[in-house]
């Protein structure tokens, strides 16, 4: 009986272990994401993009997990992409370019000692991989491109075409759509894409498209442009602040929700310093728990 006891104990401390890992990796996302202020809610967006388009395509549920988890990871590697490029207020040049296409590889670097690396290598590694073999980092070509790297890759982009940047407005989404049609076969796999812009055509993409969490579109600062995080529990009163320009701003109620009203005052330091969404990140570890993302195997096959 005592044997029964401490494995059943050692399982649960295991799998308790285990969902503070995968939890660090989601915080660590988060921080990535926050370096550059336009991309608020980017990796909310292409997760909840990817698993939608995962269980269209009739995949199992621990999968869609999986997928939905490398749609939130992607873009780790970023974190090696210097400011001046990741937060260039204007388009980049060739040698930026280069620079910025450094970080699927330095996402599989920093993946490569942790634990569940294999559930996500794939997004991470292989996201910017196209059908005709003109993505990159490897020129990889249609099948040798993981499904998960197809699905990501698709949202990724439309996610890019439909967020407004310093140099360029937010694309409509259907305009959007039009460019994943057209380049069905090419920049994406065909068959995902079809079903892409059949999901975005029936309307179901608009409760996601600006959006940094279920039910809570984005603000942008009014100065300078950037995306103001807001978390869902943000209420009337809540203080917000620009970690571009530093300018504060007060949630006021407004026909549609709350809008960001200027109060005239300046962030301090502490005020501008991000702080990751715990409860988006716990509500997509309960997610996760429910897809049956832990039935899948804890490390890579050998």
């Amino acid at each position: 009986m005592r044997n029964v006891v401490m494995s059943i104990f050692g399982r649960n401390r295991n799998h308790d272990r285990d969902r503070q890992g995968l939890l660090s990796l989601l915080n660590l996302a988060w921080f990535v994401e926050a370096r550059d202020p336009y991309t608020g809610g980017h990796l909310w967006r292409v997760s909840r993009y990817a698993q939608a388009l995962a269980r269209d395509a009739g995949l199992t549920e621990p999968e869609i997990a999986r997928i939905s988890l490398g749609g939130f990871l992607h873009d780790l590697g970023k974190i090696g992409v210097p400011d001046q490029v990741l937060r260039k207020p204007g388009p980049l040049d060739e040698a930026e370019y280069q620079i910025m296409r450094t970080h699927p590889e330095v996402g599989l670097r920093l993946l490569s000692a942790h634990p569940f690396a294999h559930w996500v290598a794939d997004a991470v590694g292989s996201h910017h991989e196209r059908p005709d073999g003109t993505g990159y980092p490897l020129g990889l070509k249609a099948e040798a491109i993981a499904l998960a790297a197809r699905v990501v890759g698709i949202c990724d982009a439309f996610d890019a075409m439909t967020s407004a940047r310093p140099y360029r407005a937010a694309m409509p989404i259907e305009r959007a759509l039009d460019i994943i049609a057209e380049q069905a076969g090419r920049q994406f796999y065909a068959a995902l894409a079809e079903r892409f812009v059949a999901i975005g055509r029936r309307g179901d993409w608009a409760h996601v498209a600006s959006h940094s969490d279920a039910g809570i579109p984005l603000l942008d600062c009014p100065h300078c442009g950037p995306t103001l995080v807001r978390e869902r529990d943000d209420g009337e009163g809540h203080a917000l602040y620009c970690r571009n320009c530093s300018s504060a701003f007060t949630l006021v109620p407004s026909g549609q929700g709350l809008r960001a009203q200027p109060t005239g005052a300046m962030g301090s330091a502490s005020d501008l310093v991000a702080r990751a969404d715990a409860g988006l990140l716990h509500r997509l570890m309960a997610e996760f728990d429910a897809l049956a993302l832990w039935s899948l195997p804890l490390r890579a096959a050998t």
